[in-house]
C-alpha cells in the first residue's frame, strides 16, 4: 500500500509521508495508539525562557549520556547539580584547573576528567554565544527548523564534545523541534537512497534535512512528530494491541 504513494526526488524515491503515518499506526495499534507515542516540541515562546544554566546542564548531560549508560547518569545526575553549582555559569567560569581535576576524582559523580573539562568549555561556548547573540534561549528558539544541521554543525564547531549525535540529543531534551538521527531514520533515509554515504556527512545530513523539511511542507508536522512517526514505521519496534 505505501510503496504506490511514492515521489521522486533526485535519485531516491520516497513516501509521502501521510504512507509513513498510515504504516506506524497499523504497526502500533491504531491512530490513537500511535498518537500516545508521540510529543510535542516546546513552542517558541517557551523556548525563549531557556536559561543559561538549563542548557549547560543538559550538554553536560548528554556529553555524559554519549558512550554511557543513561540510567547511570540519571541516578548521579543529583551530585553533578551540586558539585558544579547547578551550572551557574559565572561560577563554572571561576574555576581553576586544580578544582576541575579535583571534581572530576569524586565518586560521586562519573570520574571522567576529559568529560568533566566539557562543563566549563561548554560555559565558555554559551557565555560567548550570548556575548554574540543575547539570550541563549532567544538564540535556540530563533533559529529556524529548516536549519537543524546547522545548529548542531555550531555546536559542534565552537563546543566540546557537541558534535555527532550529541547536538541533535540535546536540542531535544531542551525541547526544540528536531529530528534525530537513530538507527531506524538512516535505515529509511538508506533503503530509499536519501543518504548513500556516511551519515555524518555534510552532504547526507543536508539530505535529511531537505527530506524532513519535504515532509514538513506536505503535512505540517514538526520534525520531533516526523522522526517519531518514521522511526515507528520501520525497523523491530512493532508494538501489538495487548502491549
Amino acid at each position: 500500500m505505501a510503496n504506490k504513494i511514492l515521489e521522486q526526488t533526485g535519485d531516491a524515491k520516497v513516501e509521502q509521508f501521510e504512507a509513513i503515518i498510515t504504516r506506524a499506526a497499523e504497526r502500533k495499534g491504531g491512530e490513537a495508539a500511535l498518537a500516545s507515542l508521540i510529543y510535542q516540541p516546546l513552542p517558541d515562546n517557551e523556548l525563549v525562557h531557556l536559561t543559561s544554566d538549563r542548557v549547560l546542564a543538559q550538554m553536560t548531560k548528554s556529553v555524559f549520556q554519549s558512550g554511557f549508560v543513561w540510567r547511570v547518569v540519571e541516578a548521579k545526575w543529583p551530585s553533578f547539580e551540586e558539585h558544579f553549582f547547578n551550572f551557574d555559569i559565572t561560577k563554572i567560569l571561576m574555576m581553576p584547573d586544580e578544582m576541575v581535576e579535583r571534581k572530576a576524582t569524586d565518586p560521586k559523580i562519573i570520574r571522567n576528567l576529559k568529560k568533566v573539562c566539557t562543563i566549563r568549555d561548554n560555559a565558555q561556548f554559551i557565555n560567548d554565544l550570548e556575548r554574540e547573540h543575547g539570550s541563549i534561549g532567544e538564540f535556540i528558539a530563533n533559529w529556524p527548523i529548516t536549519d537543524i544541521v546547522g545548529l548542531c554543525d555550531l555546536f559542534k564547531r565552537r563546543g566540546s564534545r557537541l558534535g555527532g549525535f550529541t547536538g541533535y540529543n540535546i536540542l531535544r531534551a531542551l525541547g526544540k523541534d528536531t529530528f534525530r538521527l537513530s538507527s531506524d531514520v538512516e535505515a529509511y533515509m538508506r533503503s530509499r537512497g536519501v543518504v548513500t554515504g556516511g551519515l555524518q556527512s555534510k552532504t547526507s545530513l543536508k539530505a535529511v534535512q531537505n527530506q524532513f523539511n519535504e515532509w514538513h511542507k506536505q503535512c505540517g508536522l514538526s520534525l520531533t512528530e516526523m522522526s517519531m512517526i518514521l522511526a515507528y514505521s520501520v525497523g523491530d519496534n512493532r508494538v501489538g494491541f495487548s502491549q
